[in-house]
């Protein structure tokens, strides 16, 4: 699945940045891929890692891998939505409420990446069925004009965003 164009999504700073991908790469290899690179690191962290946060206003890695999660499942609806022609406008959502409300900070970061398997594989398994005709619906979520195939790639490059994240601030200090 190719990239979206530049008239599937609005010029925004966040668009910009979560759909920096190079066009000959493919939407199914990159979420494969993503899924491996967080199943490895979580797989891989020591007893109590997990609960481990870079600063003190910052998530845990736990928290921010719930994070990971609730994104997906709300920007899979915005795809799901829009793939079916939804005319009603999708509303936007406060990530830091989501998290306060979320409680992952108090589960088992097994049980987390267990949701996020199976969230994952629920995305894949959608984004699978689609045809030409739903990847190219337009429709309107979070107060933007988008594609379905660009609310898709956001998935994959919130998921980069926060990757990069993990490598940077939190496994180069836990390691």
């Amino acid at each position: 699945m190719h990239i979206p164009a530049n008239y599937e999504y609005p010029n925004a700073p966040y668009f910009a940045e979560y759909l920096n991908f190079e066009a000959e790469e493919n939407l199914f290899e990159v979420l494969k891929n993503q899924t491996t690179e967080i199943c490895q690191i979580f797989e891989n962290l020591n007893k109590g890692q997990a609960e481990f946060a870079y600063a003190a206003d910052k998530w845990s890695l736990k928290g921010l891998l719930g994070h990971m999660i609730d994104t997906e499942r709300i920007v899979s609806y915005r795809v799901l939505a829009i793939s079916r022609g939804e005319k009603t406008p999708l509303p936007g959502f406060d990530e830091n409420e989501y998290q306060a409300a979320s409680e992952y900070e108090t589960q088992d970061a097994a049980d987390i990446l267990l949701q996020y398997k199976a969230t994952r594989a629920a995305t894949t398994a959608l984004l699978n069925s689609f045809s030409s005709k739903h990847w190219n619906q337009m429709g309107q979520a979070n107060g933007k004009i988008t594609s379905a195939r660009a609310w898709a790639w956001m998935i994959a490059g919130h998921e980069k965003h926060h990757l990069r994240i993990i490598k940077e601030r939190y496994l180069s200090q836990i390691s």
